[in-house]
């Protein structure tokens, strides 16, 4: 609690100073406070990483400076404080106060220099990407030096190295990239059309204490990729090749299991005045690729070098994220029952505007929106016993996940309209959770929504679900009432409740209530509540958060 107290008194100096001299100073504050709390239903408070049943409350606080100086020099740091502990199921390397990261930064139209850490993304990230997300407890940034270089219009150079970072630690393993952007549409000189293409390779090498390894310390990624645009249509592929590595199962490498990954993508869509449609394939084959191999599948996403999130429709509703699918990238030989080399699927979304004044779209039009997914498995010749495998490129083995889903924007008035949401899901709990007793579920949500507006910032949105399964575990219903004073504070509660068999969710009501403040670059929120078990998913990615109950809050504050 020192250490807190001395980050908020430096941030309120700092506030004071930079008004006065500093003008080119940016301050972010982010706070995020939880007490957890015995509860008759959820039990009594225990933390199985840290073993601690005690502690109640965590803080998860970062002050990030920017500062600009000189010409076209920057500098970063970020001050990071897990104090007494981090909030529940975050990496257990995220421990005390501490610099997490920091940087000196220089750039002008051609050039930009990096040292310290930094954030990259190759393409589309299937061969590399650095990103922070605090919700998730992500933070691979990468501790060392690039360069990007832009000497002619049409070309762009970057070269990187690095070593990525883990709490307030580093990899053992070395990263190494280079990548290189094309614009041909600027060499064409083509003025309705665009077309680029990029190539790009990543290497990590970490050392090994297997005395005779049947791999090379050094894993080699390349990737290429196209992208073109022309009026109101749009395609891209990326291809990338990964060398022969070890393959890791539960933290053990196994020396005689030694294979490349691959994977591809392909995306393309056509829009106009009220139409639109995308759709993506891609198939994934040993693409778990970690800066230190060991670290292959931990639940606390550290030390991903590259970037493969779930491609399917990210819902917003709390029934319809109780089945959520995770991208399956990695080899899994768990069981003769349980094995898998990777996914291949795709997803499709349709987007219609039905005219105003229309039959069926009213005085205000109406929206509609579709997405269907489907993943699979690869489908080949699995061999548990000599740990080997053999697959057909665009062979669709079992089934892991598919999602049907048909959103109705209807506006009534200037003051009330709604939505209509159904959402049809198959989840092979087996496959996707590795879990052996896990069952096929398939399941029907259906999600009423209203929002009315009564004048002067005030407005009233109501929300009820409901889900059908075919396991007994699962019968859930759900509810959501929310009342905005004004554009600034707003109250809200919300509950689900399963009346299915399911021993850890029976009859138990997940209710959560709370509010937010804003004024100018200043949020509060608070929350009261219970946590249900579970993935909690940001754009496709997923981490699991342990059921809790407590007291939450959180604090953004900028200048």
């Amino acid at each position: 609690m020192k250490k807190l107290i001395l980050l908020l008194f430096f941030y309120s100096s700092l506030n004071s100073v930079s008004a006065q001299s500093l003008d080119g100073l940016r301050v972010g504050l982010e706070s995020n406070m939880a007490w957890y709390n015995d509860d008759k239903k959820t039990g009594p408070f225990f933390d199985s990483e840290n073993q601690d049943g005690d502690k109640h409350l965590r803080f998860n606080t970062y002050l990030k400076l920017d500062y600009n100086f000189l010409k076209n020099f920057t500098a970063t740091a970020q001050v990071e404080s897990y104090e007494p502990l981090a909030l529940l199921n975050y990496s257990p390397n995220f421990e005390g106060t501490n610099l997490g990261i920091y940087s000196l930064n220089y750039r002008n139209s051609k050039l930009e220099i990096n040292a310290g850490h930094f954030y990259e993304q190759f393409g589309s990230g299937l061969i590399l990407r650095n990103w922070e997300d605090r919700q998730l407890g992500i933070n691979n940034a990468l501790l060392g030096g690039r360069l990007k270089y832009r000497p002619l219009d049409f070309l762009s150079l970057t070269g990187l190295y690095g070593k990525q970072r883990f709490g307030f630690e580093t990899s053992d393993g070395e990263i190494f990239g280079f990548n290189t952007e094309i614009d041909l549409s600027t060499i064409l000189k083509s003025e309705n059309s665009s077309y680029s293409i990029g190539l790009s390779y990543v290497g990590r090498k970490e050392a090994t204490k297997i005395e005779d390894p049947n791999f090379d310390e050094l894993t080699n990624a390349f990737s290429g990729r196209f992208d073109f645009y022309k009026n109101n249509f749009y395609a891209n592929a990326e291809y990338v090749y990964k060398s022969e590595d070890v393959t890791v199962i539960a933290g053990q490498l196994l020396n005689d299991f030694v294979n490349p990954g691959n994977a591809l993508s392909i995306n393309t869509g056509f829009s106009t005045k009220g139409f639109g449609i995308d759709a993506t394939f891609r198939r994934l084959e040993n693409m778990g690729f970690f800066s230190e191999r060991e670290k292959t599948g931990n639940v606390y996403l550290e030390n991903n070098i590259n970037f493969t999130p779930a491609l399917t429709k990210q819902h917003d509703y709390l029934l319809t994220n109780i089945f959520v699918y995770q991208a399956q990238s990695q080899v899994i030989f768990a069981d003769p029952q349980l094995m898998e080399a990777g996914e291949i699927g795709g997803q499709l979304d349709l987007y219609y505007n039905i005219k105003k004044g229309s039959a069926l779209g009213g005085e205000y039009g109406t929206k509609l929106a579709f997405n269907a997914s489907y993943w699979a498995g690869l489908k080949g010749d699995f061999d548990y016993g000599n740990l080997s495998y053999d697959v057909d490129y665009l062979g669709f083995g079992s089934k892991y996940f598919s999602d049907l889903s048909l959103e109705i924007r209807k506006k009534w008035s200037k003051k009330w309209s709604s939505i209509f949401y159904f959402v049809n899901q198959y989840y092979n709990q087996k496959t996707i959770e590795d879990n052996f007793s896990g069952e096929q579920i398939q399941s029907n949500i259906l999600v009423l929504e209203t929002t009315n507006k009564l004048g002067k910032g005030k407005s009233v949105r109501l929300v009820a679900q409901k889900l059908w399964s075919n396991s007994e575990n699962h019968d859930w219903v759900g509810g959501t009432f929310e009342f905005n004073f004004s554009p600034r504070l707003s109250l809200y509660v919300n509950d689900i409740y399963n009346s299915g068999l399911d021993s850890s969710t029976k009859e138990t009501h997940y209710f959560n209530f709370g509010g937010s403040f804003n004024k100018g670059t200043t949020r509060l929120s608070l929350n009261y509540g219970r946590q249900r078990a579970g993935l909690v998913c940001v754009g496709g990615v997923c981490r699991f958060v342990p059921e809790a109950t407590g007291l939450s809050a959180s604090l953004l504050m900028s200048f």
